[in-house]
């Protein structure tokens, strides 16, 4: 049995938490997502997932009020990627750095004893060779080479 929790979405817009019995809004989805629940948002005519509809729907929500995560440059940056020959790369480096990144918050909370300073200085140096790792990784499979590359047959 899957432990994905279930949402319907009604014709009528309203969408309909499986598990508590009643309908919620998209805040009460923002809360499942804050919480990391997994969930899943089912269309009830077609079965269709509409999660990834509802969740930029949230961050649509999130970049009207208040102060923007995205800047309108970099959201240009990113349309001019879709269709693009590296969209998927793109995507898979977008979603990798996120995850590096919720890890790295994590290991820097549960950083109780010792030197913070030592373990910031450690956390930058992986974060360097990481991202390095994942530049030259980027670049390679854009078919496009690196920096450190066009700077040597210079």
């Amino acid at each position: 049995m899957s432990n994905t929790r279930i949402i319907k979405k009604y014709p009528n817009r309203r969408l309909y938490d499986t598990e508590l019995s009643r309908y919620i809004t998209l805040s009460d989805i923002r809360e499942l997502v804050m919480k990391g629940s997994d969930f899943q948002v089912v269309d009830t005519n077609t079965n269709e997932d509409l999660t990834r509809s509802i969740l930029l729907q949230i961050m649509l929500d999130e970049e009207s009020g208040g102060e923007p995560l995205f800047s309108a440059k970099m959201l240009s940056q990113i349309i001019r990627f879709y269709g693009g020959t590296v969209q998927g790369i793109l995507a898979r480096y977008l979603e990798e750095s996120l995850t590096m990144f919720v890890q790295q918050q994590e290991q820097l909370n549960n950083t109780v004893s010792g030197d913070p300073m030592k373990a910031m200085t450690s956390m930058a140096e992986q974060n360097m060779k990481i991202w390095s790792d994942m530049q030259t990784s980027f670049f390679k499979a854009a078919g496009m080479a690196s920096a450190s590359n066009r700077k040597k047959e210079e």
